[in-house]
């Protein structure tokens, strides 16, 4: 039930408030009594009212609106709220990756771009960023990249060189690093970038074909970034510039829009696309696998509660529904566990039962009480199979977003296919994509983040010998500099 900000204040057990502004004491002026309760549930719950923030996109903020289909994915998909003409309520939330809950909005560094659909088949999320890839393939080295993106254990300081110094010995990055201090590392505003899922998902239609898919979400504002000296300027003038940008515009009525597609790969194309297609580090070229167009969402009402709609919103991959599914993606694997433990760890066991986190249709999980447990199965059985009635899932055989697996359990790196390395597309990105004003810009942001911070060597000569393998020229360049 919500709070009613214009009932008669009370404590929170219902009973009405002494004072908010006077503790019982012994006397004017004599001592505070352990007993005034409104007093020590005040300061009790005050140093409990921050939860853990994300280990990665920490700051960030978010929207309601809705997604409509315009397009026909039927051949592909049976997913209920991907039929022609429907229309799902969602939330969408924006964040920076490595910046804590007081960072600038304008650091560069990847955006993330979480969407949460509540559909009528249970919640659909969709947790990707405004980037088409990513810096590795494998969950294992995850924890590593972000710990390398936070603060130095000593200083407390952000490090470049210990950035630099990951990155270099990753070469798996080159796509995505290339990307980030390219000029697309800086969204103007988050109203003004596009997302994408990044991993490759699966999808399922009605005759039990399967497809593998990537999704775009592209900018209907279109897509506009900052320079490096505007960023700086507007971090110390406003930490919270995008958070205020999408929060005004929707108060004044400019609703954001984003329309969405996707990329669809026949099943069997898989085995020989001349890239690996479940890489988190490349792309799928839209020559090879055009956009299709699915639909639109708008964002057109802003939280009333930054703290319960936000910032306990809890995205997950595993979050998907009958007609979608994940795929072979060795990073998309892993998250599907991490996200939803990092939420338990956050904000709960029962944090599905938060209101921004709970489906719109009925549930009935076995899950069985833990903190803060409010729905409940009354005294029905908490266990299957049981003989007083309450159902209980009894599916087996092949799973329906199942796929080809065999060989032996390995700790190793995927097969690679005809073309796969890892500095091929990075270079198609920065020679092919890239103007020579922006290879001009990535040079200069690259040489003052060697020569105007911590990196040494050997940091310095590998971030050379790293671009070089990505572009000659511009590895030249930024040797001549440093």
């Amino acid at each position: 039930m919500p709070i009613d900000p214009k009932a008669s204040p009370t404590q929170e057990n219902g009973a009405p408030a002494a004072s908010e502004e006077h503790s019982l004491t012994v006397g004017a002026d004599g001592p505070i009594a352990l007993h005034d309760v409104h007093l020590v549930e005040t300061l009790a719950h005050f140093n409990r009212e921050r939860v853990p923030e994300r280990s990665p996109h920490a700051k960030g903020s978010g929207a309601f609106g809705t997604f409509t289909v315009t397009g026909d994915v039927t051949a592909y998909t049976k997913a209920d709220f991907l039929q022609p003409g429907r229309s799902t309520p969602m939330l969408a939330r924006f964040s920076t990756v490595a910046g804590e809950q007081g960072s600038p909005d304008t650091w560069r560094d990847v955006r993330g771009f979480a969407l949460k659909f509540y559909t009528q088949q249970g919640n659909f999320d969709m947790v990707g960023n405004n980037t088409p890839v990513f810096f590795m393939r494998d969950p294992m080295k995850f924890p590593h990249f972000i710990r390398s993106q936070k603060r130095l254990p000593d200083s407390g300081l952000r490090s470049p060189n210990m950035q630099w110094d990951f990155w270099t010995l990753s070469p798996e990055s080159a796509h995505q690093v290339a990307y980030l201090m390219g000029p697309r590392g800086l969204p103007a505003t988050w109203r003004e970038m596009n997302g994408y899922s990044s991993h490759t998902y699966s999808w399922i239609n009605a005759g039990g074909e399967l497809f593998w898919v990537k999704y775009h979400f592209i900018s209907a504002q279109g897509v506009r970034n900052m320079t490096a000296a505007e960023a700086a300027e507007i971090a110390g003038d406003n930490a919270d510039f995008h958070r205020q940008d999408l929060f005004d515009a929707i108060a004044d009525g400019d609703f954001p829009s984003w329309d969405v597609k996707v990329q669809v790969m026949p099943y069997d194309d898989a085995r020989e696309y001349r890239f690996n297609p479940f890489d988190l580090t490349k792309v799928w070229p839209h020559g090879d696998y055009p956009l299709i167009d699915v639909g639109r969402f708008t964002l057109d009402r802003n939280p009333d509660n930054f703290f319960a709609e936000i910032e306990q919103a809890a995205f997950s991959p595993s979050n998907y529904v009958p007609g979608t599914g994940i795929s072979p993606d060795k990073m998309l694997m892993g998250r599907v566990f991490a996200y939803n433990d990092a939420a338990r760890n956050r904000i709960g066991a029962n944090f599905e039962q938060l209101p921004v986190n709970r489906p719109v249709i009925p549930t009935n999980a076995y899950t069985f009480d833990g903190h803060m447990r409010f729905e409940h199965s009354g005294a029905a059985p908490v266990y299957a199979p049981n003989s007083a009635g309450r159902p209980w899932a009894e599916g087996g055989g092949r799973a329906e977003d199942s796929w080809e697996s065999d060989g032996d359990l390995v700790r190793a790196s995927a097969t690679l296919h005809s073309s796969d390395d890892d500095f091929g597309q990075a270079h198609a990105l920065v020679r092919d994509v890239f103007s020579e004003e922006d290879r001009a810009q990535l040079v200069n942001t690259i040489v003052d983040q060697i020569v105007n911070t911590d990196v040494v060597e050997p940091v310095r000569s590998r971030i050379v010998e790293y671009w070089t393998k990505i572009d000659a020229e511009v590895g030249a360049d930024i040797a001549g500099r440093i």
